[in-house]
C-alpha cells in the first residue's frame, strides 16, 4: 500500500509538470497585444482653411521724384523716419536754364493739364465715395430694422455691415488719391516755373512729402545731378498694410471676399485679416517641382489694430496666410491619423475598448492638416488608435504604447 502511494505521488508530480509545460508553451506561442498610439476624442472649435505663403505690402506707396533737372543736396532722412504731409524731404538746386523751347513748354503744359484732370477726377471720386458711405449706412439702418422684425435673414445684415466697411475703405482710398493727385499737379506745375521767377537756376527748391507716413527707401542719399522725374525716396503709411498671396484657382474659389483669414509665421503672434479681393484673372506659375499651376492673387486686409503688429511687421515680409473656409463650434474631433478607408468610399477608426480594437465606421464632415470633424459615430471621451499598424484588426488585443 505504501508503494502504491509513492507511485500515485510520482504520477501527480509528472502531471503537474506537464500542465506547467503546456501552460508555458501556450503563453509563449499566444499572440501578444499590439502596441499602438492612442488619442482621445475631443470637442471644440473646428476650422477648415486654405493655406499658402504670402507677402505683406503697403496699401499705398508713394515715390517722391524730382520735378525738374537739378542738383540734389544730401538727403538727411533715413529709412524708418516719420514724415508728415508737407514736410521738406529734399532740397534741389535747379540747373536748367530759365528759358525753355516751345516744344518743352507745350509738353509741360500738357502734363499740367493731365494732372489737373486727374485731380478733378479724384475730387469726384471723393464726393462719390462720400455718397456711397451715406447710402451704405442708410441701407444698414433699413436692414437692421427689417432683420429685427424678422423679414430678413442675418446673412443680409452681415452683408450690409460689410458694405459699410467697404465704403469707408473706398472713401479713405479716395482721400489718399486726391492728396496724391494734388501733389502730382504741383509737381507738374513746377516744371513750368522756370519760365517765371519762381524757380531760378541755382536757387534752392524744396520737395515736400505728399502724405503722412514712414520713409521706406532712400533711392538717392548722396548729392547728385539728377534729371527730371528721378526717384528720390519712397514714403508709405505702415498702419495700412495688406497681404497678397498666390492661391491655386481651385482654392481661390473658396476664398471669397469677406472670408476670415489668419496671418501667421511672420515672427509675431497670429493676426486677424479679411479677404478683400480675389483678382479676376489667373496666371500660370511653375512650381518647384516643375509643374505648371494656375494661380490667382488674393488680397487680404489686416483687421487687427495696428498697435498689435505695426512695430514688428513691415513691408515685404513673408507670411503664411490661412483663409478660413469652414468653421464649426462645437465639433467632435479626432486626429486625421486615426482615419482610414473602409468599404466603398467609407471612413472608419479603431476604437480602444477594454484592451481590444473595435472597428467603428464614422461620418466625416471635414478635415484640415491636423484634425477631422466627426459628424457621427464617436463621442467625446472615447479613445481612438492613431496610425494603426497592419497587425491591428477588429477585435485584436492592443496595448497603448507608453511614451
Amino acid at each position: 500500500m505504501f508503494g502504491n502511494f509513492k507511485i500515485q505521488k510520482k504520477h501527480l508530480a509528472l502531471g503537474t509538470a506537464g500542465v506547467l509545460v503546456l501552460a508555458l508553451l501556450a503563453w509563449a506561442f499566444a499572440p501578444q497585444p499590439v502596441a499602438v498610439e492612442t488619442a482621445p476624442v475631443t470637442v471644440g472649435p473646428f476650422e477648415q482653411s486654405v493655406e499658402e505663403d504670402g507677402q505683406t505690402r503697403l496699401e499705398d506707396r508713394y515715390t517722391v521724384s524730382t520735378p525738374v533737372a537739378a542738383r540734389l543736396m544730401r538727403i538727411t532722412l533715413h529709412e524708418g523716419d516719420h514724415v508728415a504731409a508737407g514736410d521738406p524731404v529734399a532740397v534741389l538746386l535747379p540747373v536748367m536754364s530759365s528759358m525753355i523751347d516751345e516744344r518743352s513748354r507745350r509738353e509741360a503744359t500738357a502734363r499740367l493739364q493731365a494732372a489737373s484732370a486727374l485731380l478733378s477726377r479724384a475730387n469726384a471720386r471723393v464726393e462719390r465715395s462720400r455718397i456711397a458711405v451715406q447710402e451704405a449706412r442708410l441701407e444698414l439702418q433699413r436692414t437692421e430694422k427689417l432683420a429685427r422684425e424678422g423679414f430678413l435673414p442675418g446673412q443680409r445684415l452681415d452683408s450690409a455691415r460689410l458694405a459699410v466697411d467697404a465704403a469707408l475703405r473706398e472713401q479713405e482710398a479716395a482721400y489718399a488719391e486726391r492728396d496724391a493727385a494734388a501733389h502730382e499737379r504741383a509737381q507738374a506745375a513746377a516744371a513750368l516755373q522756370p519760365v517765371s521767377a519762381a524757380i531760378e537756376a541755382g536757387k534752392p527748391f524744396t520737395v515736400t512729402a505728399p502724405v503722412d507716413g514712414v520713409v521706406l527707401k532712400v533711392a538717392q542719399p548722396s548729392e547728385a545731378t539728377l534729371p527730371a522725374g528721378a526717384a528720390l525716396l519712397d514714403i508709405g503709411d505702415t498702419s495700412r498694410m495688406e497681404v497678397v498671396a498666390d492661391l491655386l484657382t481651385t482654392d481661390a474659389v473658396q476664398a471669397q471676399p469677406g472670408r476670415r483669414a489668419v496671418i501667421e509665421r511672420w515672427g509675431g503672434p497670429p493676426v486677424e485679416g479679411k479677404v478683400r479681393l480675389v483678382e479676376p484673372a489667373a496666371f500660370t506659375k511653375v512650381s518647384a517641382l516643375g509643374v505648371e499651376e494656375q494661380r490667382v492673387k488674393v488680397i487680404v486686409d489686416i483687421v487687427d489694430p495696428p498697435e498689435r503688429w505695426r512695430a514688428a511687421m513691415g513691408d515685404g515680409f513673408r507670411v503664411t496666410l490661412r483663409v478660413i473656409t469652414r468653421s464649426v463650434d462645437p465639433a467632435v474631433k479626432v486626429p486625421v491619423g486615426a482615419l482610414f478607408p473602409v468599404g466603398e468610399g467609407g471612413t472608419g477608426v479603431y476604437l480602444l475598448d477594454g484592451g481590444r480594437a473595435r472597428l467603428r465606421p464614422v461620418e466625416i464632415g471635414g478635415r484640415n492638416g491636423n484634425e477631422a470633424w466627426v459628424k457621427s459615430g464617436l463621442q467625446a471621451g472615447q479613445t481612438v488608435i492613431v496610425y494603426p499598424p497592419p497587425a491591428v484588426g477588429d477585435g485584436k488585443r492592443v496595448e497603448p504604447r507608453k511614451l
